[in-house]
């Protein structure tokens, strides 16, 4: 058996480690006033730094501790699980949410090199597997602007949705929401959700309601940036 020098190891394990994809901490989910750089769905990272004016208001919703922030005023600092606030008032909640899985399933997808990421195709009878739960009716995609997003309930037939990526539909140029679509799916379905090369396969909790819920309940990352 060949045996691989620890240091020609240990190198290939760094390669490989600075060559994944750093996932972001949370994402933006509202914005009042006019914070510097900072806009609605930005995807921000720990210790990244926000300065807030005394009317400015964020709403940051953390995609892996659930932690849902609404922030006025002061200096943010973002944290793994949460922010860090000086000068400003915070309310914090948890709300519910599968934002690691879902980050991981995203991370997965890039880290495929351009090759079709898919979902593990189902048997005749076999009841489909979601790799992750959203808790909101509407979910909201991230999409590349070109072609379509389409979404299947798997687990029963007669659902469909089709969407055009053009730009009357896109938020951000890369965001489609389900709820500003006016389109709400099925509490407790399995549906796949595709766009270019990727599919996913999510589950509407079974709790889920109508309101929109926290982001990172609801976000669902087709096609990450690199």
């Amino acid at each position: 058996m060949l045996s691989i020098p620890f240091a020609l190891l240990k190198l290939a394990t760094g390669i490989a480690m600075a060559a994944t994809p750093r996932a972001p901490a949370a994402v933006i989910e509202d914005v009042t006033g006019s914070p510097p750089n900072i806009q609605l769905m930005d995807y921000v990272e720990p210790g990244q730094v926000i300065k807030l004016g005394q009317q400015d208001t964020i709403v940051i919703s953390y995609l892996k501790s659930c932690q849902h922030e609404k922030i006025t005023g002061g200096t943010v600092t973002v944290g793994a699980a949460q922010s860090e606030v000086q000068g400003g008032q915070v309310e914090r909640s948890t709300k519910p949410c599968d934002g690691g899985k879902m980050l991981l399933t995203a991370q997965l997808a890039q880290l495929s090199a351009g090759a079709a990421f898919r979902a593990p195709p189902m048997k005749k009878g076999q009841t489909p597997h979601a790799q992750f739960t959203l808790y909101g009716l509407s979910p909201v995609f991230e999409v590349k602007p070109t072609g379509a997003l389409s979404i299947d309930r798997i687990d029963q037939p007669g659902e469909h949705y089709d969407f055009p990526l053009g730009t009357a539909v896109l938020t951000r140029g890369m965001f489609v929401d389900l709820g500003k679509a006016g389109v709400t799916l099925t509490a407790g379905g399995v549906y796949r959700a595709t766009a270019g090369t990727q599919n996913m396969v999510f589950k509407i909790d079974p709790g889920a309601t109508s309101s929109a819920g926290s982001l990172a309940g609801r976000l669902v990352r087709l096609q990450p940036a690199n």
